[in-house]
């Protein structure tokens, strides 16, 4: 129904016009919601939407599913601003909403939503997947993420844009609509769903097989779990596609945690050190201070009889950490974040990491735990769950309980379940620090067994369940 056709209806029958703005909005919206559920267009819904969409000078490619937000930005570069921050509220100084602009978000917003949330049928080709990153992408920086943050996998947390689109002559779009941002923690993991779905749905092998449609693809955490679990099948061009997709997605992950544990291990300065008599080290403010009784204002000139130097020495202790991975398939997205941060503490001087990874068999990747590339090609994904095959290789390896701290990482979801939290509840009473982590994705979804769960509680070592970042603060503030 067009929007000509509801005003007049409603004077016609003696009842309050509607706002004109309220009303276009509706069109938006009701045409978003039939083209989610019905793929067919209905007439009087696109055309009224059209007029809106022209009315307001946005270009009409915005109502063409078939463009991306890449292709609409691309010739409308202005149009970038008003995506970015597009769906993050904030009140308007005056208390009174811009009902006009309102409409134009509106129209922005229903692009972004359909692309991202209307993926059809079918076999998905490389450039359709590419096109669907490149769309959630500008959803989550709608949202205030940077690219890739909501379906997890790199690990980021900052934001993009956050607090509503800004102009390129920096003033405000107004307040953006609608508000989704209280509704992130279950987009992020509804969009990881969609992007696994349509990675299932390509012909994976084909595309590496061709290694101009495997350029195409862009690394994320549903295609690394395809590529793991898949890898044993392929071989020749497609195998060395696979891995150099997964190396560049360890790198881009890597990189972006290095940097979180390298903000978190700073330990204290040691002052029993004496300080190394080097120019670098030299405290000048405090040598000149120190010495200014030695000012001789005849020949104006301060006579130093002691440098005092910086300490820079730090009280770092020798450690065992020893991570335990369950690698069964419903753990994908924590073993590779672990892996991967493994890697980075076996980096740190004085610490000496072991890896195990488990499903009903137990494997030590102690000898690559400073490579995750490595470590993750070794590693055998899928299967049931036994953590007391893999209790048996991590219980050897406390020979100092005190200076040892086990990750345990799983949704522990086990056969012999007295029997594992016996054994995990012997290695806290040693004295060595037992941490139980239910989830260390991105997104921070995860399922963790309730009896586990309040079994750890009452022990007095609550389940880790969410952001990797908290295992990180976990992490330093025993190995710092």
């Amino acid at each position: 129904m067009s929007e000509v056709s509801v005003v007049e209806r409603g004077a016609e029958d003696g009842a309050p016009v509607p706002d004109s703005d309220e009303n276009r909005r509706q069109v938006l919206y009701w045409r978003l919601l039939a083209r989610l559920f019905d793929s067919e267009e209905q007439a009087s819904l696109e055309s009224a939407s059209v007029a809106v969409v022209e009315d307001l000078g946005l270009p009409v490619a915005l109502l063409d599913p078939a463009a991306s937000v890449d292709s609409v930005v691309q010739r409308h570069p202005e149009l970038t601003a008003e995506f970015d921050g597009l769906m993050t509220p904030e009140p308007d100084a005056d208390g009174e909403r811009d009902r006009a602009a309102e409409v134009r978000r509106a129209a922005l917003a229903s692009k972004v939503l359909l692309n991202v949330f209307s993926t059809g049928n079918g076999t998905v080709t490389a450039e359709q997947l590419a096109r669907w990153q490149s769309d959630a992408g500008w959803l989550e920086r709608a949202l205030g993420c940077r690219p890739g943050d909501l379906r997890g996998g790199r690990g980021g947390t900052g934001r993009a844009g956050a607090g509503g689109g800004v102009s390129p002559t920096g003033t405000r779009v107004g307040t953006p609509a609608p508000d989704l941002s209280r509704l992130i923690p279950e987009i992020g993991p509804e969009l990881g769903s969609i992007e696994a779905g349509l990675v299932r749905r390509m012909h994976l092998r084909e595309v590496l097989a061709d290694p101009a449609l495997a350029s195409r693809l862009t690394p994320s955490m549903s295609l690394i779990e395809q590529l793991l679990r898949d890898k044993n099948n392929l071989s020749g061009v497609a195998l060395a596609n696979a891995k150099a997709l997964i190396r560049r997605y360890v790198d881009e992950v890597t990189e972006v945690l290095r940097t979180q544990v390298e903000k978190a291990s700073v330990g204290e300065l040691d002052r029993s050190v004496p300080p190394k008599r080097v120019f670098r080290n030299l405290d000048l403010d405090r040598t000149i201070w120190k010495n200014l009784t030695n000012w001789d204002p005849e020949e104006e000139r301060l006579y130093v009889d002691r440098l005092y130097y910086r300490h820079t020495s730090r009280k770092t202790t020798p450690q065992r950490l020893i991570v335990v991975v369950d690698q069964s398939g419903s753990m994908v997205d924590s073993m590779v974040n672990c892996t991967i941060l493994a890697s980075i503490f076996a980096g740190l001087p004085k610490v000496d990491v072991h890896l195990i990874a488990y499903d009903t068999q137990a494997l030590d990747l102690t000898p690559w735990a400073h490579d995750p590339f490595e470590t993750l090609l070794r590693t055998q994904l899928g299967g049931g769950t036994d953590g007391t095959v893999a209790m048996a290789l991590a219980q050897p390896k406390i020979a100092e309980p005190r200076n040892t701290v086990v990750v345990w990482i799983s949704d522990f979801y086990e056969w012999r379940t007295d029997e594992l939290f016996e054994s995990m509840a012997a290695i806290h009473r040693s004295g060595a620090k037992f941490i139980p982590v239910g989830s260390v994705t991105s997104s921070g979804r995860g399922s963790v067994n309730p009896w586990f769960r309040e079994k750890f509680k009452d022990l007095g070592t609550p389940v880790i369940s969410g952001h990797i970042k908290k295992l990180v603060h976990e992490l330093k503030t025993f190995l710092t």
